[in-house]
Parts: structure tokens; C-alpha cells; sequence
């Protein structure tokens, strides 16, 4: 498959996140424009409650192939972050990160609160710094990496097993 551009590859984890929500019975709405503070709007039928869902897709990457890294461990799959995501928690803010295969027809999704994310992105771009990696340079970029349950990791990772599919923590 061609290489998509990024705006088409993010529309495309959107829209394919919406579904999952239809199928589930959730109403769901696509933000929009450009001072959109989150992706999608959930709100349950029967309970009324609302939910935000900020929405992170990877597709042809190595980073949505998974791998390995001397400082990280093994992961599924990663997605690229930035300084903002350390700050922002909020108890009804939810992420889904959505890997699509590189056949375009294997989607996975992760339900992660924003509380795991914001500690994940921080502790990780902590051990960043303090590694011999990082060459001291300040950088504003960050990574949420889906780990593997088992495997051992230098700071609390949380893992496909804990997230894959767990549409009900959203409501």
C-alpha cells in the first residue's frame, strides 16, 4: 500500500474509532475544525454520561509494526506524543490508539485513560533524559509505547492485555 498522508491516516483511526462506538450502541460525534480541543465526543443512551476521546493512529510504520528498544523494552506498537500529553488529565479523557496493519484491514484499538497516558509519556521521557541516549538534548516529542504482559519494563508500561478492546472504561 502507498504511503497516506498524515491528516488521511488520522481521519482514517477517527472514522474507524466512530464505528466501534456505533457498533457498541454509544452516540458518538466527530469534532471539528481547528481549535477542537478532542477528536470525539461519547455519550452513553442509557446513563447520559459523557466522554472524551482523543484519538492517536499509526499505519505503516515501524512504530505500528512494533519492536524493541534497549531503553524501552518490547512494545506492539508506539505512537508519537507531545509535552502537552504529560499535563493532560482529566477523569472523563480517554485515548484510543488505533494500529492499522499494513494490509489496511487489521485495525487494533487501546482504550487508555488520560491519567495512565499523561504518567506513561512523563516517566518515559524522564528515563529518556537520564539515559545516555539522550545526549542531554531537550526534545518535546514523546512516545506511548503498548507493551506485552510479561515482559519486564524500567518503568510501570501499561500493555495490550490491560487496554486491547476495552471500549467499556469509556462509560
Amino acid at each position: 500500500m502507498e504511503k497516506l498522508p498524515k491528516n488521511s491516516v488520522s481521519i482514517a483511526g477517527e472514522f474507524a474509532v466512530l464505528s466501534q462506538l456505533a457498533l457498541r450502541g454509544y452516540d458518538a460525534s466527530l469534532t471539528l475544525g481547528h481549535t477542537k480541543s478532542v477528536d470525539i465526543l461519547v455519550s452513553s443512551p442509557s446513563t447520559g454520561k459523557m466522554t472524551k476521546l482523543e484519538v492517536k493512529t499509526n499505519y505503516l510504520s515501524s512504530r505500528s509494526a512494533g519492536g524493541s528498544s534497549s531503553l524501552f523494552g518490547k512494545f506492539i506498537s508506539a505512537w508519537i506524543m507531545s509535552e502537552k500529553h504529560e499535563k493532560w488529565v482529566e477523569p472523563n479523557l480517554f485515548y484510543c490508539f488505533v494500529n492499522i496493519a499494513n494490509d489496511g484491514q487489521n485495525l487494533r484499538f487501546f482504550i487508555v485513560p488520560s491519567k495512565t497516558v499523561a504518567q506513561y509519556v512523563k516517566d518515559q521521557h524522564q528515563l529518556w533524559l537520564d539515559s545516555k541516549e539522550s545526549h542531554s538534548r531537550e526534545n518535546t516529542m514523546r512516545t506511548f509505547r503498548m507493551g506485552i504482559k510479561g515482559e519486564k519494563y524500567p518503568i510501570s508500561t501499561p500493555t495490550a492485555e490491560e487496554y486491547e478492546n476495552k471500549w467499556q472504561l469509556l462509560l
